[in-house]
């Protein structure tokens, strides 16, 4: 950084930074600042690399905002390059690399120096930072005849919306979006949720806001194009046999870009190796858009970023645009929906999933209509399987995403007909053959029991019981494992159960005539016949709409019909109890008629006839389970530091540790 500066070790001593950050004024028209921004800086290819050059930053931040009231230095480099952004656009058109290079320069210099201001200042005293200009005599050290900071916002959004995304433009895109993040990073140094700003205004309110829908649109389609950054080889400029400014700039921007701005935080349990991404401009703009949607409405006025993404409409759609949609947009939804089934094990395109589903009705609509929602259900439910290794936030996102596809009753039939071969991922018992519902059932069962033996969330236990239920009328053809396994989780939670009860009924003896409260494990059996309940509502509900459907449901009840007695009398479970005993009783009798020792198919042939002799009417109706997602369930409290838990673990180079708002920890449990 600097001209003639290659190693982190070289910044504190080089004469152009000293310069910049010490007291005397350089004034716009200087030479100085073309030889500033034409550095060939070997961008750091580690984390702990990155970790020096912001240590090397900090000490001339520092220097820079003790001078620069005097100098307005930092001000004269934002004008830099805003003049530099200027022609942008037309440099790309005619392939003016030099110009872009130092246009990258000046801002990846900016951000570096922004870090260490958010940290060290309020915003007011940024604002100040970016008002100060260079002191003619007898003359004010700041000036109101412009607003800097605002400018720059606005320029940065309408670079990232006009420039198109070329290999030369890449590097410069990718700082744009990044020094935006950095701008709303002051939530990372503060404990409450940021409901008001210069910043937060100027974005929601200020020049930027007749931006929003293309802002919007082109972080989609960065996220959609999942363009790889340039590789290093890719030489923008020769090496001249004289040397000078115009070094390799591949060495100093391509070069390391694809890890230095992306490195993640220790923790991160999600999969992604953060040291070698490849796609950091797509990242990092979904993370952006994240961000940008989870803003906080204001007093008077509705987040329009939100609105945006809630309400854009395919290409294909050619009805009229509502006046009460002023973001609306269009976007072709095949692309979004290809990129979303294919990047789902990152949290942030697992949350991304969730607020499209959940906030935008076209795109629900959409994504159910599809024949091929097995490419987006299946990256699901490897999240869940693999739940040990997920953090519990990611995994409570894909559980959402299920719970409000199961809301949809064409979907509960659809995953059904869709036959699966050879689940490699699925690992404890070979899946040759298997209907996507029923591997939907597994996984949320081994779900279940994973949380049962390891976090015990009563969260997590709702909303896969909640999936469950929604399914249940229409469970088809249950693949015979998935039967046993619905019976087996039966059984463990009427094992637990018993043992809570004899817990419960000891202490209860020994605690005659006190008042005080009840023991926790006396609670833990309201909280473990609350799920029992659950489980025999779901099994009713199969028997009760689809008892034809699936003998090997039938079969697994009657092998296991003992764990059912002690429920007939309890009172929590009689009137559920009814139906079970009907239809246990029933098969078990034709059983006996069919004659002893009888083989595994001769069973099922016995069940199979017997589904369709059993009247209908003779199985009490009870109310159809539906469970929907309620987005009150899970508040603006939970979903800002978790977007901000991936910003710190995955871009914006923010290594030192926030002391602000406290982000979710990127472990599981």
């Amino acid at each position: 950084m600097g001209a003639n500066t290659s190693q982190v070790s070289d910044l504190s001593d080089n004469p152009s930074l000293r310069t910049l950050v010490g007291t005397e004024s350089i004034s716009e028209n200087d030479p100085f600042w073309n030889q500033l921004i034409s550095f060939t800086f070997i961008s750091p290819t580690s984390s702990g690399d990155s970790k020096l050059l912001e240590e090397a930053v900090i000490p001339l931040a520092k220097i820079l905002i003790e001078n620069n009231p005097r100098s307005g230095n930092f001000g004269a480099l934002v004008r830099i390059f805003l003049g530099r952004t200027k022609e942008l656009k037309v440099s790309t058109e005619c392939q003016d690399q030099l110009f872009i290079w130092q246009a990258h320069n000046a801002l990846f210099m900016i951000r570096c120096l922004l870090k260490v201001f958010i940290r060290e200042m309020s915003e007011e005293e940024l604002h100040l930072q970016f008002s100060y200009q260079e002191r003619a005599p007898g003359s004010c050290a700041e000036t109101g005849s412009e607003d800097l900071l605002e400018e720059l916002l606005s320029n940065l959004i309408h670079l990232i919306v006009e420039v198109p995304l070329l290999d030369i433009t890449y590097s410069i895109l990718f700082e744009a979006v990044t020094t935006l993040l950095v701008f709303f990073s002051y939530q990372l140094f503060n404990k409450d949720i940021l409901r008001d700003g210069l910043i937060y205004q100027h974005i929601m309110k200020g020049r930027c806001l007749s931006l929003t829908s293309r802002l919007v649109k082109t972080l989609l389609y960065n996220f959609i194009r999942q363009e790889k950054c340039p590789p290093p080889t890719t030489h923008i400029f020769e090496q001249k046999a004289e040397g000078g400014l115009l070094y390799g700039l591949a060495s100093g921007v391509a070069s390391g870009l694809w890890s230095v701005f992306t490195l993640g935080g220790a923790g991160n349990k999600a999969g992604v190796d953060q040291e070698h991404n490849p796609l950091p401009l797509s990242n990092q703009s979904l993370l952006l858009l994240l961000v940008l949607a989870n803003l906080t409405d204001g007093p008077d006025w509705p987040n329009p970023y939100r609105q945006a993404i809630t309400c854009f409409r395919n290409t294909q759609d050619t009805s009229s645009i509502s006046a009460e949609q002023p973001h609306t947009f269009q976007i072709n939804f095949n692309s979004l929906y290809t990129a979303l089934c294919e990047q789902q094990r990152s949290d942030q395109a697992t949350l991304l999933l969730y607020t499209l589903l959940h906030q935008n009705a076209n795109m629900r609509t959409y994504m159910l209509s599809r024949t091929d929602m097995d490419n987006l259900v299946l990256p699901i439910l490897e999240i869940l399987y693999h739940v040990e290794n997920r953090n519990s936030h990611h995994v409570y996102m894909a559980l959402i995403i299920l719970l409000i596809l199961t809301e949809d009753d064409a979907f509960n039939r659809s995953v059904h007909e869709v036959e699966l071969k050879n689940i490699t991922w699925y690992t404890e018992r070979t899946l040759t053959e298997i209907s996507l519902g029923s591997l939907l059932i597994l996984v949320v069962i081994r779900t279940i029991q994973f949380n049962m033996t390891r976090t015990r969330d009563k969260y997590l236990h709702t909303n896969c019981l909640a999936a469950l239920a929604n399914m249940s009328a229409q469970f088809r053809c249950l693949h015979q494992y998935a039967a046993q396994r619905i019976i087996s989780l039966f059984a463990l939670l009427s094992k637990k159960h018993n043992k809570v009860l004899e817990q419960a009924t000891q202490s209860l003896r020994g605690r005659q005539g006190d008042d005080t409260a009840l023991p926790d494990y006396a609670q833990d059996l309201n909280v473990i016949e609350e799920v029992i309940r659950m489980m025999l509502e779901i099994i009713n509900s199969c028997l009760s709409n689809s008892l034809h459907h699936n003998p090997n449901l039938v079969y697994a009840l009657l092998y296991k019909r003992e764990l059912f007695e002690q429920f007939r009398t309890h009172p929590s479970f009689q009137d559920i109890m009814q139906n079970l005993d009907t239809v246990i009783g029933f098969f078990s009798q034709r059983l006996e008629q069919a004659g002893s020792d009888l083989s595994v198919e001769r069973v099922q042939e016995v069940i199979i006839k017997g589904a369709q002799a059993l009247p209908t009417d003779r199985l009490k109706k009870f109310p159809e389970l539906k469970f929907k997602y309620v987005e009150e369930d899970q508040p603006e409290d939970f979903f800002i530091p978790y977007v901000w838990s991936l910003v710190f673990n995955a871009g914006v180079g923010l290594h030192w540790s926030p002391h602000g708002i406290e982000l979710f920890s990127m472990d599981s449990g």
